[in-house]
């Protein structure tokens, strides 16, 4: 089980990415497609339930064009 506080961020993380997307206007699906990922990951990134790897969200936010501080600043 892991700590609380690593999934609250997971949370705030993936809240930070669906956020970026929308103001983005892109779907998760572009981001997808953008990013050279399946939708899993980046489905399960943007809601906080999976552990994304760093190069996942390196790919996220260049595919958002946000910076990745952006994305999982505090």
């Amino acid at each position: 089980m892991r700590p609380e506080r690593v999934t609250a961020r997971r949370r705030e993380i993936g809240d930070q990415i669906h956020a970026a997307r929308l103001y983005a206007n892109l779907s998760q699906e572009e981001v997808a497609l953008r990013a050279s990922i399946t939708l899993g990951p980046s489905t399960g990134s943007s809601r906080g339930h999976a552990a994304a790897r760093i190069d996942t969200l390196i790919r996220i936010s260049d595919a958002i064009g946000v910076p990745l501080a952006a994305l999982v600043r505090e």
